[in-house]
């Protein structure tokens, strides 16, 4: 275990901003975890994952804490269903690929979502139908102020749209270091409600699809709409899908007759941000060195040496015009540092 001074960071966001950390210290073992949130309690940390949801608008005056721990185990199993181990380092997309080859179904829908899993419970990641808390069951996690172990429940954890108690009331508190999850064996149950999904699988004619049908379908969709950061930097959806009132969706209808809109229940309306984004006619837009992708209007883009305080700004211009245009505030899916 090594701390570096002065490290940069810019190998680790897939916004490719290059900020720089006061000191830098990979961890691949939970003692070793243990070991430096000790030593270095009176020093200010933060803490590093897949580097897939945050956006760098300055330096770290902190000791960053890459958690890199590593490991996919089966805990228990039925005839129906396994119960999975994953420790927070593993990427997210090779877990998905993984369980897909051996047959365990439930995060299909999942493919392809940037991160690791350690991250997965905070934002409660989703697509396409399907969200990490319909097949989470727990994670184990250290107390930073005191090295202490807790294991979260699924009750435990405040799951909302993109939130979690890690993300609230238990901020900063806890690094979680390993996440259980259970999944099909068996009698998937498939998640095809989408349009995009079903039409990829009708493309395919694929009239009877498995999970890994499932997942290509997303993979393709997400690879035709979303750069790949290794290409050009960005961090997936910058902003949240806002959901309005049932009156509220009334009146934006009567304005915009062709905005779409998902039910989430008798008062309750989803509507797409990214849609919002292009009408306010921002997709494609370059500034410089970043700007819109010109293929989905909710992803921000680095084209080489931008600044994430230039992103950010660009961020913000966003979401006053889409309150000034449409009366719908929007909030950032990604994390400012």
């Amino acid at each position: 275990m090594t701390i570096i001074n002065n490290a940069s960071l810019k190998s680790f966001n897939t916004f490719g901003i290059d900020a720089k950390a006061q000191s830098y210290c990979d961890i691949s073992a939970i003692e070793d975890l243990k070991s430096v949130l000790k030593e270095h309690h009176k020093t200010p940390l933060f803490v590093l994952g897949g580097g897939s949801n945050m956006l760098l608008t300055k330096d770290i005056e902190a000791l960053v804490l890459h958690i890199n721990l590593k490991g996919i185990e089966i805990i228990s199993e039925t005839e129906h269903s396994v119960i999975i181990k994953a420790m927070a380092g593993e990427n997210w997309h090779n877990f998905v690929l993984w369980c897909l080859e051996h047959n365990f179904g439930g995060i299909e829908n999942l493919s392809l979502i940037p991160g690791n899993i350690g991250t997965a419970p905070i934002q409660n990641i989703g697509a396409y139908g399907v969200e990490l808390k319909d097949v989470f069951i727990s994670c184990e996690a250290l107390k930073i102020d005191d090295q202490s172990k807790r294991t979260f429940l699924k009750s435990d954890c405040n799951f909302g749209y993109r939130e979690s108690i890690f993300k609230q009331d238990l901020k900063g508190q806890y690094i979680i270091t390993s996440v259980n999850l259970e999944l099909t064996k068996n009698s998937h149950i498939l998640h095809t409600d989408y349009g995009v999904i079903r039409n990829e699988l009708d493309a395919n004619d694929i009239k009877e699809p498995s999970i890994r049908d499932i997942s290509d379908a997303v993979i393709a969709i997400r690879q035709s709409k979303l750069p790949d950061p290794k290409e050009i930097g960005n961090s997936g959806s910058f902003f949240k899908n806002p959901i309005i009132s049932a009156e509220e969706f009334i009146e934006l209808e009567a304005n915009f007759p062709d905005v779409p809109s998902y039910k989430i229940s008798d008062e309750a309306i989803k509507i797409p941000a990214g849609w919002l984004i292009e009408k306010a006619g921002f997709k494609g837009k370059r500034f410089n060195d970043y700007g819109v992708h010109n293929k989905q209007a909710l992803v921000l883009v680095n084209y080489g040496n931008a600044s994430g305080k230039e992103i950010f700004e660009l961020a913000q211009l966003i979401q006053k015009t889409v309150k000034r245009l449409f009366n719908i505030s929007i909030e950032t899916e990604v994390n400012i540092i």
